[in-house]
């Protein structure tokens, strides 16, 4: 019977929009069939399986069921009536709020605001659905088909207002993007008009949005991220990841205890080992710290606050190293300490212990080389704050074993970070890619471009914050010790400034000392700072740098290009130099490492969509005007004469990894 349904209801809208048809089905052939159907849900019900959950005459799940509609993840809105039924069956803000954050509900949350008509174990489920199926059947039990519920609805007057608030944060949140305003309009006009308007409206949007840049991109991110834990030659060896019980942190700094943050929510016991009892009373005060916020926030209660932190342990030496299973060095980036940690942590850890550094900038080879231990020497680079940042850069050398790549693998799942594993190199991959990203902007203002206005060109662009502004963050010694080693080992192509040097001789060191390139008031919120301009003029004088009347008047556009673009050029070298073995390595790394805009698909697929021959050309240009820091690289140069994508794979490259 179903079956003759479907083909009949096919053939009466054949002459309808592509897309109706589908909507069509769910409403008139399941919604509206006098064979009642029951959803049973459990596991997971994401995108069209609740679309199709909600078209059923009840729904039926398990208390750890998860719900929800996370399609807006995609650059595209739920197409199967999901704009419709959702705010029908739990009220406008919480469908808006589900479907513009794309957080799922479970089971007890979804039968509480009326998304399930019951809660049951794993057990009874099937059969409760088919007794409910029954009980509909034979009218012991009422019915309203979904698309028609009107008891959640808010008057139209309230309602307005809804609509009016979501899309003042949706514009807040993503000004750059379409596809939340266009499905708060679906909503808006199942509303207003009625639900079979607002169905004919959610198709057209879906069939504009699955076209779109928007989508392509985040579609991209979606696939990198999951095949970000395939390492060719590696994860497809058999092995099987080793299981790390208990874990050492060396350093209680903000990247220390942050990481040390991130194991102990992930249930791992921990020893943060510091020098002195000073800077150990700290580490662990920044770790409680860390822990805080959260139960301030009402994501963590006090309860489980406290069993939290007492998987933290303290030390000042190594005695209680003897049955750790993973150690993470995360002190000052000095050559000769690093080197002589880890020459003791040979002499005090199992011969099975990973001994990880989370160094940023310093060749993994140097730090092991005064041990006999290089096959278990890895990189595990944490992003601050370590315990909120997504990405983990796994970096490896020549010498490091498969077995303790597959090992960290699996502990950066378990800590819920998105791994890349890289090959070992100056900056490794994310921040040797970013090296130009600051030094560009810098080589701008000198040259004339106000700071304020790089900063809102970059943010207008969609980056969470711009280059000054993150300097000012970040803090002027850390700016100050990676760039010295980019300038060290790529001296031909990085741009020297004098301005931070000044800037530190003035005790301006970014929004910690209150004064960077902005300045900061009781709450840290960041103003302009008119004094700014002297430091400029005399890092000028002393560089013997002019203004260049060109820059001072760029457009947004170009200010986005002459930034970006030698990011792009540097991130070319890194594929080509088998630094990553993909190149949508690349692109979740920029994504999850520095902010880059998601829906812009990473830095090289966003390069791909702008062109390399055009970005060749503007760069070449540049480079002729202002020197070998702009020069296109070879890899960039081949792929432009030819018109090919910079993403595609690179043949017989060295692989640095």
């Amino acid at each position: 019977m179903a079956s003759f349904l479907v083909v009949l209801t096919l053939l009466l809208l054949a002459d309808r929009k592509p897309g109706f048809i589908s909507v069509e089905i769910i409403s008139d052939t399941m919604e509206g069939a006098r064979k009642p159907s029951v959803a049973a849900i459990d596991g997971l019900a994401l995108g069209g399986g609740l679309e199709v959950a909600m078209a059923c005459h009840a729904r039926i799940s398990t208390p750890t069921a998860q719900l929800g509609l996370p399609e807006l993840q995609l650059g595209i809105i739920p197409g199967f009536g999901g704009t419709q039924r959702l705010p029908r069956l739990v009220g406008i803000s919480k469908a808006l709020d589900m479907m513009l954050t794309s957080k799922p509900v479970k089971g007890g949350e979804a039968h509480n605001l009326g998304l399930v008509d019951a809660l049951v174990s794993p057990d009874e489920l099937v059969d409760i659905a088919r007794r409910w199926a029954l009980d509909i059947l034979e009218r012991r039990r009422p019915w309203v088909p979904s698309l028609y519920k009107t008891d959640k609805l808010d008057s139209l007057r309230e309602a307005r207002e809804i609509f009016k608030f979501a899309r003042t944060q949706a514009q807040k949140q993503a000004p750059n993007l379409k596809h939340p305003l266009l499905c708060i309009d679906c909503v808006e006009e199942g509303i207003v008009s009625g639900p079979r308007a607002g169905l004919l409206k959610e198709v057209e949007a879906s069939q504009e949005l699955k076209h779109s840049d928007t989508s392509k991109s985040l579609i991209h991110i979606f696939f990198a991220q999951r095949g970000s834990r395939k390492v060719p030659g590696v994860t497809d060896q058999g092995l099987v990841p080793r299981r790390v019980k208990k874990v050492a942190v060396l350093g209680g700094g903000l990247m220390g205890s942050g990481i040390a943050t991130a194991f102990v929510l992930s249930n791992y016991p921990v020893i943060l080992k510091e020098v002195n009892e000073k800077f150990l009373e700290a580490g662990i005060g920044r770790v409680r710290a860390n822990l805080q916020s959260q139960v301030r926030k009402g994501v963590m209660s006090q309860e489980k606050f406290e069993k939290t932190l007492s998987r933290l342990k303290g030390a000042l030496d190594y005695e209680g190293f003897k049955d750790v299973d993973m150690v993470i060095e995360a002190v000052i980036e000095n050559v000769s300490l690093k080197q002589q940690i880890f020459a003791d942590l040979e002499k005090y850890c199992p011969p099975h212990c990973i001994l990880a550094s989370n160094t940023s900038t310093i060749d993994l080879n140097l730090i092991g080389e005064r041990t006999n231990s290089q096959d278990r020497i890895i990189g595990a680079h944490f992003f601050s704050p370590a315990h909120v940042m997504p990405l983990l850069e796994i970096v490896r050398t020549n010498h490091t074993s498969s077995q303790v790549i597959v090992d960290l693998l699996d502990v950066g799942k378990k800590i819920r970070k998105t791994p890349v594993a890289v090959g070992n190199c100056t900056g490794f991959a994310v921040n040797r890619v970013f090296f130009p990203y600051s030094q560009a902007a810098t080589f701008l203002v000198e040259r004339g471009t106000d700071v304020y206005q790089i900063d809102k060109a970059i943010t207008k662009f969609g980056m969470p914050m711009g280059p000054f502004r993150l300097k000012d963050l970040v803090g002027f010694g850390v700016g100050m010790a990676t760039g010295l080693q980019f300038v060290q080992n790529f001296p031909e192509r990085t741009y020297k400034s004098m301005l931070l040097p000044i800037m530190i001789e003035d005790k301006r060191l970014g929004e910690a000392t209150r004064k960077g390139f902005y300045v900061y008031d009781d709450k840290r919120k960041a103003n302009p700072d008119p004094e700014l301009k002297k430091y400029i003029e005399r890092a000028r004088s002393i560089s013997g740098v002019t203004v260049d009347p060109k820059l001072v008047k760029l457009s947004d556009k170009d200010i986005v290009e002459m930034i970006f673009f030698p990011v792009v050029n540097e991130a070319c070298r890194v594929f080509a130099e088998g630094i990553v073995v993909k190149a949508a390595d690349l692109d979740i790394a920029s994504v999850m490492g520095m902010g880059f805009p998601r829906y812009r698909g990473g830095i090289l697929f966003w390069a791909d969509s702008v062109g390399s021959k055009y970005i060749y050309s503007r760069l070449e240009e540049w480079s002729k005007m202002y020197g070998e820091f702009f020069k296109p690289c070879a890899f960039l140069a081949e792929r432009a004469a030819k018109g090919a994508p910079l993403s595609a794979p690179v043949e017989q490259a060295k692989s640095r990894m």
